[in-house]
């Protein structure tokens, strides 16, 4: 679920990081949401129907906060249509462990690390500028996420 208000802020992140997970594809979006993680390679046909099950929604993201693992993202508000798509995900995919195993979903927008000169107060003023940031959530985008090719595999719109 791309949020472009934030795209060019979070691929500049994404090429400090790692050049390599930049992606070429113009769909591609590097600020997202994320739905399930890993999603089954082929699975396109569940990616429609979990599309299929949940309503275009608009939403807004204002909130710095940051997650045990020292992940800096903003908290999506109101969060209802990512954990309905998540958990139209999980009803159609049971096989997949979220985050293999290691983290229940949280709908988040990931926008830094901490880490040396990173604070979530550093991460905070970064993006103030770009906050409060509204969004629309009208389509699945089924991604790849690898090092010398990210890329979109599937765009699914919402049912309207």
């Amino acid at each position: 679920m791309g949020v472009p208000p934030l795209e060019a802020w979070v691929r500049e992140r994404t090429a400090h990081y790692d050049e390599g997970f930049v992606s070429a594809d113009p769909a591609f979006a590097h600020a997202h949401v994320t739905v399930l993680a890993p999603f089954p390679v082929g699975a396109t046909d569940r990616a429609a129907a979990v599309a299929s099950e949940v309503r275009a929604f608009d939403y807004t993201l204002r909130r710095v906060a940051t997650f045990p693992d020292g992940v800096v993202h903003l908290v999506p508000e109101p969060d209802r249509g990512f954990r309905a798509l998540t958990d139209a995900a999980r009803r159609l995919m049971p096989e997949v462990a979220p985050y293999w195993g290691r983290f229940e979903p949280v709908p988040h927008v990931t926008l830094d690390r901490l880490g040396p000169g990173v604070t979530e107060s550093s991460t905070r003023d970064a993006v103030a500028h770009l906050l409060p940031c509204r969004a629309r959530a009208s389509e699945l985008l089924l991604t790849w996420w690898e090092d010398g090719g990210c890329r979109v595999l599937g765009r699914f719109p919402l049912s309207s």
